[in-house]
C-alpha cells in the first residue's frame, strides 16, 4: 500500500536541501522499523516520492512524501514512529493511506499556498498593499525569468490564483505545477516594480537579497471539484 506522509520543516533545518531531506527520511524510516518497500535490481532503494521540493531557506507547514509499505498496524503508529526517529525542526503531522487510483505526490502538484513577510530592516519604502488592487486587475504581469538556457520573459498573472495582504503578511496561492511553478519572490518583486512604475520614481528600488521570510503553508492537487490539499487525499483508517 502507498502512504502519504505530511510533515513540517521549520527552524534551522530550513537550510537543509531537498536531497539531504530525502536521505534523512531514508534513515528515519529504517530507524523507525517501518516495513517499507524497496526497488528491485542491483542497487535497491526505498520507494518514496516527494511533492514539489522546497527551496533552501524556506520553512513549511505542508510538505508531502509518499512511501510504499508492505504492511502497517495503523497510520497513527507510523506517525508516532517517524516522529520518535525525527530531529528538531521536522515534525510529521499526518499519515494517510492513498487510494489505488491516486497519483504520486510529485505528479499531483498543481498549486501551493504561501505566507510572505518582509524581514526587519528590509521593508521597502513603497506601500505595496495599496498597489495590490491595481496589480491584481492587470491582464498580464511580465517578469524576466532565469532558466538553464538563459533569460526569458514570462507572464505570471495566470499563475497568481489568489493574493491578499493583512497584518503585515502576504497570503498567496500560486501555480506550482511543472509547467508554471511561480515563486513567491517573483510575485513580490513584480508588485514592487509596479508600485515604483505607478509612482514614477526616478530611483528604482529592487527587492533586496534575503528580504523575505517565506513559509509554504500547503500544496494542492487539482480535481473536478477544484483544488484539494494533498493532505486531504486518502484515509487514516486501515481497511
Amino acid at each position: 500500500m502507498n502512504l502519504r506522509v505530511k510533515f513540517r520543516k521549520l527552524g534551522s533545518v530550513r537550510f537543509i536541501g531537498h536531497l539531504d531531506v530525502m536521505r534523512f527520511f531514508q534513515k528515519a524510516i529504517r530507524r523507525a522499523g517501518i516495513d517499507v518497500a524497496y526497488t528491485t535490481g542491483f542497487s535497491p532503494h526505498q520507494i518514496m516520492t516527494f511533492a514539489a521540493p522546497l527551496g533552501v531557506g524556506l520553512e513549511s507547514n505542508g510538505e508531502y512524501m509518499d512511501i510504499e509499505v508492505h504492511s502497517i498496524s495503523s497510520c497513527q503508529d507510523i506517525m508516532d514512529r517517524l516522529n520518535r526517529a525525527s530531529v528538531p525542526g521536522i515534525e510529521i503531522t499526518s499519515v494517510k493511506i492513498l487510494p489505488e487510483n491516486a497519483g504520486n505526490a510529485m505528479a499531483s502538484v498543481a498549486a501551493a499556498a504561501y505566507t510572505v513577510r518582509f524581514r526587519e530592516g528590509k521593508i521597502p519604502q513603497a506601500d505595496l498593499a495599496s498597489h495590490l488592487p491595481v496589480f491584481l486587475s492587470r491582464q498580464e504581469i511580465w517578469i524576466t525569468k532565469e532558466t538553464k538556457k538563459g533569460t526569458r520573459e514570462v507572464d505570471i498573472r495566470p499563475g497568481i490564483l489568489d493574493l491578499t495582504f493583512s497584518d503585515g503578511v502576504f497570503h498567496m496561492l500560486v501555480d506550482a505545477s511543472s509547467a508554471g511553478n511561480i515563486k513567491p519572490e517573483q510575485v513580490i518583486g513584480a508588485l514592487l516594480a509596479q508600485s515604483q512604475e505607478a509612482c514614477r520614481e526616478d530611483d528604482t528600488e529592487s527587492l533586496q537579497e534575503n528580504a523575505l521570510w517565506i513559509t509554504r503553508e500547503d500544496v494542492y492537487t487539482r480535481q473536478e471539484c477544484g483544488l484539494l490539499s494533498l493532505g486531504d487525499v486518502g484515509s487514516a483508517t486501515v481497511s
